[in-house]
């Protein structure tokens, strides 16, 4: 079975994370900056991971509706969508990860200097990770 990639949205850095073959578990990559050579390297990377579904992160505000970080995950989703034409790509809620990802670094002993390296792939962790639950919770 191919694996899972997970995108989670930010302004400077996107969050990647990746299941593995069975689709149970997801595990965090090096986030990636948010710049022009973002679809060369997700490319690259559904390819040696590969990788055959791509869920990326729809922010939305906590009372559901769009904010200007949806719109931005909006733009990139479609982007990938064209550049990624041969595996699906889907969007996914993503509300509060980056804040339980926080929680989880800090509870772990990660100043929140620290953090700043790890929380974007944290997110998509539990993203992917919650993605993953619902598929075999049926």
């Amino acid at each position: 079975m191919s694996r899972v990639l997970g995108i989670d949205p930010g302004s400077k850095r996107c969050g990647v994370a990746v299941s593995n073959s069975q689709r149970t578990m997801a595990f965090p990559r090096p986030a990636l900056a948010q710049n022009e050579a973002l679809l060369v390297l997700l490319t690259a990377l559904v390819d040696e991971e590969s990788i055959g579904l791509v869920i990326v992160g729809r922010p939305l505000a906590l009372a559901g509706h769009e904010t200007a970080s949806t719109l931005e995950a909006d733009t990139l989703f479609y982007s990938i969508k064209e550049r990624l034409h041969h595996v699906t790509v889907i969007q996914w809620d993503e509300r509060l990860t980056t804040l339980e990802a926080q929680k989880s670094l800090a509870a772990a002993g990660m100043r929140a200097r620290e953090q700043r390296n790890h929380v974007d792939s944290a997110a998509a962790v539990i993203m992917l990770q919650n993605y993953l639950d619902g598929l075999h919770s049926v």
